[in-house]
C-alpha cells in the first residue's frame, strides 16, 4: 500500500516499512495531514497478523521535526489543545501496544514530537550524522512534549537525568543521544541503519516498553524514593530562580514529571495533555512562537535583505582594532572559516587580540568541544599586523577603533587607501550616525554599519545599519556575511543610536532614574529582574560602564549643539554625570560604579547609594516594572514609527538579541500587542502625567489606538 503521506510496504519478512514523507514539505511535521494516514496504518498493522515487526522511518533527509507550529499558535481552545495531545498520544500508545516489535530507524533530525513518536519505538538506530539533532526542545517556545515525552523519557532515562533536556529544551547530536539513552544503536548509513533495525526485530518478536511490565521501577527511583525527593525539594526553588514564574512551561514540565511519578502511565499521559493545553493556550506561548520561531525564521530566510543582488561570501575580512570588539570579530569570522587580518596600532596589540581566541579555544578544548588541531586551523586564519597595507586582499573591512569620530574617520582614510575598490567597509558603531561617519569615505554606497554585541562570541545579533547612501548591494553583502558568521541580523536605517542602543538606553537610564527618586537600588535591580530581563539596570550600566555612557551623553549634547537642536535630555544623564564626575564611580572595569567590586569577592550594591541617594516612600513592584517595561517599549514604538527599524520581526528580535528584552514577552513589539495597543496609551498617558513626558506614547501607538490595530 502506498500512501500520500505514509508508506507502507512489507517486505518478504513479514516486517512492514512505514515511511513518513508529507508532499511538498522539506520537513514531516505533526499535524492533521499526517495524523489521519498514521492512524491507519497503525489500524492496518493491529488488523494483520502477517505483519511480524514494523520500522518507522523517514523519506526525507530529515525524520520529523516536530509539530505544525503554525497549527499550535492558532490554538486558543485548551479542549481542542488537549483533543490534540490525546490523538497523538492514542495512536503512539497503539503502535507501542501491537505485540509486534517496532523500530525508529532514524535517517536524520528528530525534535518534539519527532522524539516522542521514536520513543514510542521499542527500539531506536540512528544515522551517525553531524547534522542530525534530536530533544524536546518545546520548553524554549513556551511549550511542553505533549505526546508523552514527559513520561516516556523520565521512565527510561530516569527523573534526574531526564528533567534537565526538557527544561532546557537541549538538543543533542547522535553520539550524545546515544549515550544518554535516548538512542539505543548508530549506524553508518541508510542501508546499514536498516539492517540493523530488521537485525532487532528478528532477535526480538515480543517485545514490550519497560513501563508496560508489571515489574518496571522508574530508574533512580520514582518521586515518592528518597533520592528523588531530596531533588524535587530543590528543583522548583532553582527553576524559579532564573524563570522567576514567567514561563509556565518550567512548572508544568516539573508538575508532569512529578505527578507522573506518583501515576500509572495512561493516567500520566493525561496529566501531561492537561498541562500542554494551558502551556498551548498561554500568551507567553504565543509570544515565543510568533518571534523566536516565525519572525526569527523570517529573518534567517533573508525578509531584510534585498532580493536583486546574487549572495555572496567573504573570503578574507579586514578587522580595525583588536580590543574586545575586534578581537571577538576576529574569532567570530575565523570560526566560520573566514581568513582574519587583524589589525591594531602595534603587531603586539594585535597579537595580544588574537591571544583572545586562542583562549576562548583553550576554554572549549578544556570542555571537550573543540581539538588541538581545531585550535590550530583556526589560529592560522587570523594574521595580526600593524601595517594598513596588509588590508589590501580584505573584500570587507570592518572598523572597531575607539567611539569617537575622528578616530574612526582616520581609520577609514587609512583602510580604503589599500583595499580594491569593490570592497566594502563596515563601522562597528554603536551610536554614531553611519551617514556622518561616511562623509569621510571615497565610497560612501559601499560604507554600511555592522554593529556587534559584546561578547561576539556568545551573543547572536548584528545590527546592520544602512546610511544614506548605503547601496543595496553593500546591505546585501553586509547582510550575507553576517549570515556567513553564524549571526541573526537585523536591518535599521540611520539614526543616532540606531535601534538597539536607543532603546537599551531607557532601560539602564530610567532604573537609574528610580535609585535618584529615592526608590531602594536592591527594589530596582529586583524589579528588572522580576520583569524578566537577564540583568538588573544598575549592573548592566556597570557592565557597559558609566563613563562610555557619559561619554556618548556628552557626544550627543555636542552634536546637538551643533546642529541647532534641542531634545530634552533623560533626567538620569545628570546622575551619570555626577555619578564619574564628581563620585568617581565609573563602573565594573574601575572597580566602582553603583556596585563595589571587592578583589576575590562577590559585586554588591555600594553602600554610599544610601547617602547618595536618601530613600523616600517606595512604590509597588509593579510600579516599577512598568516604567522599566514601558520606557524600553515605548521607544522600540517609536523606531518603528520613524522607520529607524525597517519590520516588526527585526524590533522584536533585536530586542531580544540586542539587549535582553524579557524573551517570555516576545520583543518590545509583541510585548504591547499582548498588553493591548488602546490599553498600552493608556498607561503609558497615566505614566507620562506623573514621571515626565518620555513616557508619553509614541505618535504611531496613538495612532494605531483609534485604528484598532497592532503590529504585525
Amino acid at each position: 500500500m502506498t500512501d500520500s503521506v505514509i508508506r507502507f510496504d512489507v517486505g518478504s519478512d513479514g516486517i512492514a516499512v512505514l515511511a513518513i514523507d508529507m508532499p511538498g514539505r522539506s520537513m514531516n511535521v505533526l499535524n492533521d495531514e499526517l495524523y489521519g494516514p498514521f492512524d491507519a496504518a497503525v489500524a492496518r498493522i493491529e488488523g494483520d497478523a502477517s505483519i511480524k515487526g514494523v520500522i518507522l522511518t523517514s523519506g526525507k533527509a530529515a525524520f520529523l521535526a516536530g509539530a505544525d507550529l503554525e497549527k499550535v499558535v492558532a490554538m486558543t481552545d485548551p479542549e481542542v489543545a488537549f483533543d490534540a495531545a490525546e490523538s497523538l498520544k492514542n495512536m503512539l500508545r497503539r503502535l507501542e501496544k501491537c505485540g509486534r516489535p517496532v523500530v525508529a530507524a532514524l535517517n536524520g533530525t528528530a525534535l518534539g514530537g519527532g522524539l516522542e513518536m521514536a520513543l514510542a519505538c521499542h527500539w531506536r538506530v540512528a544515522i551517525d550524522s553531524p547534522k542530525a539533532q534530536f530533544g524536546l526542545p518545546e520548553a524554549k517556545l513556551g511549550l511542553l512534549p505533549g505526546g508523552g515525552g514527559t513520561q516516556r523519557l523520565p521512565r527510561m532515562l530516569g527523573i534526574q537525568a531526564s528533567l534537565p533536556l526538557m527544561l532546557e529544551g537541549k538538543t543533542l547530536s547522535a553520539q550524545a543521544a546515544l549515550k544518554a539513552g535516548i538512542l539505543n544503536e548508530l549506524a553508518a548509513d541508510r542501508d546499514a541503519m536498516m539492517a540493523k533495525a530488521r537485525a532487532w526485530i528478528a532477535a526480538n518478536p515480543k517485545p514490550a516498553q519497560p513501563w508496560d511490565d508489571k515489574k518496571f521501577r522508574w530508574p533512580g527511583g520514582d518521586s515518592k524514593s528518597p533520592a528523588v525527593g531530596q531533588m524535587w525539594a530543590i528543583a522548583p526553588a532553582m527553576a524559579n530562580k532564573k524563570a522567576r514564574g514567567n514561563y509556565p512551561a518550567i512548572t508544568n514540565i516539573m508538575s508532569c514529571v512529578f505527578e507522573g511519578g506518583l501515576l500509572d502511565f495512561d493516567s500520566a499521559c493525561k496529566v501531561e495533555s492537561r498541562y500542554f493545553a494551558n502551556c498551548v493556550t498561554s500568551q507567553v506561548a504565543k509570544n515565543l512562537l510568533t518571534t523566536l520561531w516565525f519572525q526569527l525564521n523570517a529573518i534567517k530566510k533573508g525578509q531584510s535583505r534585498p532580493a536583486a543582488p546574487a549572495p555572496s561570501k567573504v573570503a578574507t575580512v579586514g578587522i580595525l582594532g583588536a580590543g574586545m570588539m575586534g578581537a571577538g570579530i576576529a574569532y567570530a569570522a575565523a570560526k566560520a572559516g573566514v581568513n582574519v587580518v587583524l589589525l591594531d596600532t602595534t603587531v603586539e596589540l594585535a597579537e595580544r587580540g588574537k591571544g583572545y581566541s586562542a583562549t576562548l579555544l583553550d576554554q572549549a578544548i578544556k570542555k571537550g568541544r573543540k581539538t588541538a588541531a581545531d585550535k590550530d586551523a583556526l589560529l592560522a586564519r587570523i594574521k595580526p599586523t600593524a601595517a594598513f597595507a596588509d588590508l589590501a586582499p580584505c573584500e570587507l573591512v570592518i572598523e572597531a577603533v575607539f567611539e569617537d569620530r575622528a578616530v574612526k574617520g582616520e581609520a577609514t582614510k587609512k583602510a580604503e587607501a589599500v583595499i580594491a575598490a569593490t570592497a566594502a567597509f563596515a563601522s562597528n558603531t554603536s551610536t554614531l550616525p553611519i551617514t556622518g561617519l561616511a562623509a569621510v569615505s571615497m565610497r560612501p554606497a559601499q560604507f554600511i554599519g555592522l554593529h556587534f554585541f559584546s561578547p561576539v562570541d556568545k551573543m547572536p545579533l548584528v545590527e546592520i545599519i544602512v546610511g544614506e547612501k548605503t547601496s543595496d548591494e553593500t546591505l546585501a553583502r553586509g547582510f550575507d556575511f553576517v549570515r556567513q558568521i553564524g549571526k541573526t541580523p537585523i536591518v535599521v536605517n540611520d539614526s543616532r543610536g540606531f535601534y538597539t542602543s536607543r532603546c537599551f538606553g531607557t532601560y539602564t537610564m530610567e532604573g537609574v532614574q528610580l535609585v535618584a527618586e529615592g526608590q531602594n537600588p536592591h527594589s530596582v535591580e529586583a524589579a528588572g529582574l522580576q520583569a524578566g530581563m537577564p540583568v538588573g539596570p544598575l549592573a548592566v550600566l556597570d557592565e557597559v560602564s558609566l563613563s562610555l555612557s557619559l561619554h556618548v551623553i556628552e557626544q550627543t549634547r555636542k552634536d546637538l549643539a551643533a546642529a541647532g537642536k534641542s531634545e530634552p535630555e533623560h533626567p538620569a544623564a545628570k546622575v551619570v554625570e555626577r555619578m564619574v564626575r564628581e563620585l568617581d564611580r565609573a563602573g565594573k572595569k574601575a572597580g566602582k560604579g553603583f556596585y563595589d567590586y571587592p578583589e576575590g569577592g562577590r559585586k554588591h550594591l555600594w553602600a554610599g547609594l544610601a547617602e547618595q541617594f536618601p530613600l523616600k516612600e517606595q512604590m509597588p513592584q509593579q510600579e516599577m516594572m512598568d516604567r522599566l517595561m514601558f520606557a524600553q517599549a515605548n521607544e522600540a514604538a517609536r523606531c518603528h514609527g520613524e522607520h529607524v527599524v525597517r519590520s516588526v520581526a527585526d524590533a522584536n528580535i533585536g530586542s531580544i538579541f540586542g539587549w535582553g528584552f524579557a524573551p517570555f514577552q516576545g520583543g518590545a513589539l509583541q510585548f504591547i500587542n499582548a498588553y493591548g495597543v488602546a490599553r498600552f496609551v493608556k498607561r503609558a498617558e497615566a505614566l507620562a502625567a506623573k514621571y515626565g513626558e518620555r513616557f508619553t506614547p509614541a505618535p504611531v501607538l496613538v495612532e494605531m489606538a483609534k485604528a484598532n490595530k497592532r503590529f504585525e
